[in-house]
């Protein structure tokens, strides 16, 4: 499922392009535009979903299951944060579901 006017759908679909680093038929893997550490990416399902409360479990049970490898291979050897917005109070600005992924340095308590 797609929504036309969401970035991340039209990324996930190539209209806007991002630097990816991992992709497959269920979940894409890119650079954060303004990383907020050493490495930063952004994985998100294929699927449109806002929240986590809408959110297929098999897709996220698959995505937490590829993060550990994706993380590893892009520099996050000693270890990274993973985080995820929730609506507007969390400051979540994009409304599909997505995970920062955050490492390849010693990060500070505050960082998002």
């Amino acid at each position: 499922m797609k929504d036309n006017n969401c970035i991340f759908c039209k990324i996930i679909a190539g209209e806007i392009p991002a630097a990816k680093v991992y992709e497959d038929d269920k979940m894409l893997v890119f650079r954060d535009i303004e990383p907020k550490a050493k490495v930063h990416l952004l994985a998100v399902p294929k699927s449109h979903f806002k929240l986590l409360s809408e959110a297929d479990g098999e897709i996220m049970s698959y995505m937490f299951g590829r993060i550990p490898q994706i993380a590893a291979q892009n520099g996050c050897d000693g270890g990274y944060r993973l985080v995820i917005n929730q609506g507007d109070d969390a400051g979540q600005t994009v409304f599909h579901l997505h995970i920062h992924i955050l490492g390849g340095e010693k990060l500070p308590i505050d960082i998002i």
